[in-house]
């Protein structure tokens, strides 16, 4: 059986590009573009996600908060330990140095 996780979001839309933000308590804060309207920032979600975590974007569906700024998002392929490293590296990485 392949590993899976659930990670909680926290979304913001209408940003520039986006990116993985960094932790926003137990969930971590995300950025897409797209205003939510018929489903375009959930989508953004799954897209940055899979290419984030390296997941085919049927790895990735969004399980509870569809029409929320938090959400819970389901992931197929992938453990608990090397989903929160690579959103730490991400974040890090879409960070600009001080």
């Amino acid at each position: 059986m392949s590993p899976s996780t659930r990670v909680q979001l926290r979304v913001s839309p209408g940003a520039q590009h986006a990116c993985v933000v960094g932790r926003h308590g137990d969930a971590w804060k995300v950025r897409v573009a797209p205003a939510p309207e018929n489903g375009k920032a959930n989508a953004a979600v799954v897209e940055l996600l899979a290419d984030t975590l390296a997941l085919p974007r049927g790895g990735v569906s969004i399980v509870s908060g569809h029409a929320s700024r938090d959400k819970t998002v389901a992931l197929q392929g992938i453990d608990s330990e090397q989903t929160e490293r690579l959103l730490a590296e991400a974040s890090a990485a879409g960070k600009d140095p001080e």
